[in-house]
């Protein structure tokens, strides 16, 4: 195992230079100050319930808005005057922050269409992409400007995408009698051959906007049945079956459809064939249904507008993405050039303008084609070496991690996605959220979340506990993909918070050596100590440390029994000493089960000469006297400021005063459960250096034993 070394905490190159940080009011927070180091892993290792993901916030927040900074505001301060905020000092160069947490999980991972979201953007536009779309785009930027310069051009299209969309034609190649234009049709004729019952309304229905006043005309009508004079403008016996006839006549929104339609044929006027121009305008004023021969007419003209504006999108859109499929570019860019000779309808000197240009610019790129094919080949290995290597590098995390799942990153349009698929079901998983079990959701997540931290850059990675909760197989697999290798957090300044000792060991094993910190805090006031490599010894030894430099017995005997447990010796030296810390008059064998009995005279005896191997002046009765004594063992625990020394002496008290102190059984399991053995990790802090015991696990101990002397 590869331990942080404590040099490399002191001998920093000058340049480089801590970023010393205050956290001042944010949530339970009242003043904490810790440091980062610039390109580098910060760790900051400490207790659940310290403060450690407000310090993510803090961080956070700051570099998004004041307003933002104010939500970690103290309920205490809420509304006090004068106002006490939120402050963080000393991060004035860190102006972008990427945050792991749920938050990040349930924004941007595991997206119906995509495991991750903009993954285009994080698995392949990098630089070298760009910069491979930038070399072919120059062959056509010539191309591009026609469209991008022809104000004239860029107008015509959209008229002619609007005669294209106002009429549709049916699969079977009839025109639609659904569409606007269709509909519009219908009422042409009579915008200018108006009934004879309402020439009144002449002016109004061939005026400019005809169908705003007939929907003005009808939402007056209703007011008709209220009185004999005009609803308008009050005259006296108004004619009411002429005025109903208006919308029965005339429909509002065929109407607008109609106006729309001669707008737009009046100004694609030049680019029209003049006979198709003039027929077209005929349709317009028909008060009869259209013939056989009319309809076939506009199908065939509509046919003629989707080619030529098809033709003219696909030369105006050439891009690498049009090109990475054509097998034959020469034969590709061939089919970009119109005929308008088989184009009828759209004959005239305007259009064969468009035409004329947009050829030549077609024939001048033609010329380029071998050129062409070279850089269209160059970008597909581009991109095909960042899909072989991004599928490659989470795939393999995936399976060292033994979860049964594989990525896949494929075309998307002009675009890119990645997808997750299960080794049972080919197919992306659009519910893959709900697939994947909460620790499978947040290990797949962070290395996503490192992918993603890699193309934004910010200032500074947080990363608020993540791999506390994965068994060792996992937090290893997860922790070697987060800080080795080409796309990892190497160089970059990170700042990892956690109460799992364990990546403060193991986190780094080859390069970069983390700079490790544990966080203590005392009423919402966080400090910072440095964890060295000294620092990070076994257990076994810091039992020996602690034995040697106590004064007190109990004190020994509580790390003596730890070290003869920890060494697996469960020797009657363990079990003597076990039952005096359980007060046991009698010392016993496998208590509370079948096989119960006392310890023999020469079980104790040998028990004791074990003990005084690191006990010397080891006495059973002595000891057990001066533990049954609950106000001895009370100066004890106000003694030590030790919190694992604390919680051993309140389960002593547990045994003296079991009524008492067990009143609140759940905190009491708690600690019984959770302090009875320890972390199994080999590797340990000295708890009398680095108190890892959440303070409120101590001060809860301290009022159930305050409340026993108060009872």
């Amino acid at each position: 195992m590869t331990i942080p070394v404590a040099e490399d905490q002191t001998s920093v190159p000058e340049a480089v230079q801590d970023i010393a940080v205050v956290i001042r009011d944010c949530n339970s927070i009242a003043e904490a100050a810790i440091t980062l180091r610039p390109r580098a892993l910060n760790i900051k290792y400490g207790p659940n319930g310290l403060g450690k993901s407000t310090i993510a916030r803090a961080l956070t927040y700051r570099a998004e808005s004041a307003e933002r900074l104010g939500e970690l505001t103290p309920f205490k301060h809420l509304g006090v005057t004068p106002a006490v905020l939120p402050a963080v000092e000393g991060a004035d160069e860190i102006k972008t922050v990427l945050t792991f947490d749920d938050e990040y999980v349930s924004s941007f991972v595991f997206r119906k269409d995509e495991v991750v979201e903009n993954s285009f953007e994080i698995f392949i536009n990098t630089d070298e992409y760009r910069a491979g779309l930038a070399e072919i785009d120059e062959i056509f930027e010539s191309l591009k400007e026609t469209f991008l310069e022809g104000v004239e051009l860029n107008e015509a299209i959209g008229h002619f995408t609007e005669l294209r969309d106002a009429f549709g034609v049916t699969a079977a190649g009839k025109l639609s009698k659904a569409s606007r234009g269709s509909k519009a049709l219908s009422v042409g004729g009579k915008l200018d051959v108006i009934p004879e019952a309402l020439q009144g309304y002449s002016e109004f229905i061939k005026s400019d906007n005809p169908a705003k006043w007939i929907t003005w005309q009808a939402q007056g009508k209703e007011y008709l049945s209220l009185s004999d004079n005009c609803p308008f403008c009050s005259t006296v016996s108004v004619d009411k079956t002429t005025a109903e006839k208006v919308s029965a006549e005339y429909n509002s929104a065929a109407v607008k459809n109609m106006s729309s339609l001669r707008a737009v044929i009046d100004k694609l006027g030049g680019y029209l064939n003049p006979e198709h121009r003039e027929q077209l305008e005929t349709l317009t004023k028909l008060l009869t249904d259209m013939t056989a021969e009319q309809e076939r007419f506009l199908v065939n003209l509509h046919g003629e507008i989707v080619t030529f504006l098809s033709k003219l999108t696909a030369a105006r859109n050439v891009s690498f993405h049009a090109l990475r499929e054509a097998g034959d570019v020469k034969k590709f860019l061939d089919d970009l050039r119109i005929d308008l000779s088989l184009l009828h309808g759209l004959r005239s000197n305007a259009t064969q303008d468009i035409v004329t240009s947009i050829n030549a610019k077609l024939d001048d790129v033609e010329a380029r084609v071998i050129d062409i094919n070279k850089r269209i080949s160059r970008q597909k290995r581009t991109v095909g070496q960042l899909i072989q290597e991004n599928q490659r590098a989470i795939n393999d995390f995936l399976r060292s991690a033994g979860y049964k799942y594989a990525v896949r990153i494929e075309e998307n349009g002009d675009s890119y996605r990645m997808l997750l698929e299960h080794q049972d079901k080919a197919g992306h998983l659009e519910s893959a959220g709900q697939h994947l079990s909460y620790g499978e959701k947040n290990a797949f997540a962070l290395v996503l979340f490192m992918y993603d931290a890699r193309r934004r850059q910010p200032d500074l990675v947080v990363l608020d506990d993540p791999v506390s909760s994965f068994d060792k197989t996992k937090k290893f697999a997860i922790l070697h993909q987060l800080f080795h290798g080409q796309n990892s957090f190497k160089d970059v300044t990170c700042l990892l918070l956690t109460h799992d000792l364990e990546p403060a060991i193991d986190v780094v094993r080859t390069s970069a050596t983390p700079v490790v910190h544990f966080l203590a805090g005392r009423s919402g006031v966080i400090s910072e100590l440095p964890i060295t490599s000294e620092d990070i010894i076994t257990f076994s030894e810091v039992c020996k440390q602690n034995i040697a430099n106590a004064s007190d017995p109990v004190i020994q005997c509580i790390y003596a029994r730890r070290l003869l447990e920890v060494r697996g010796a469960r020797n009657m030296g363990y079990e003597l000493l076990s039952n005096l810390l359980h007060v046991r008059d009698v010392p016993l064998l496998n208590p509370h089960t079948d096989a119960e009995a006392p310890m023999t005279q020469s079980e104790i005896d040998e028990g004791t000469e074990e003990v005084r191997e690191w006990l010397r002046n080891f006495d059973y009765q002595t000891l057990l006297a001066d533990l049954k004594d609950p106000q001895a063992v009370k100066a004890r625990f106000d003694a030590t400021d030790v919190g694992y020394e604390k919680v051993q002496l309140f389960r002593v008290f547990t045994e003296l005063s079991p009524t008492t102190l067990t009143r609140d059984k759940i905190f009491t399991k708690f600690v019984n459960e959770t302090y009875h053995i320890e972390n199994e990790y080999v590797m340990q802090l000295n708890p009398k250096e680095f108190d890892a015991v959440p303070e409120y696990v101590v001060a809860a101990c301290k009022q159930l034993i305050d409340a026993n002397f108060q009872d």
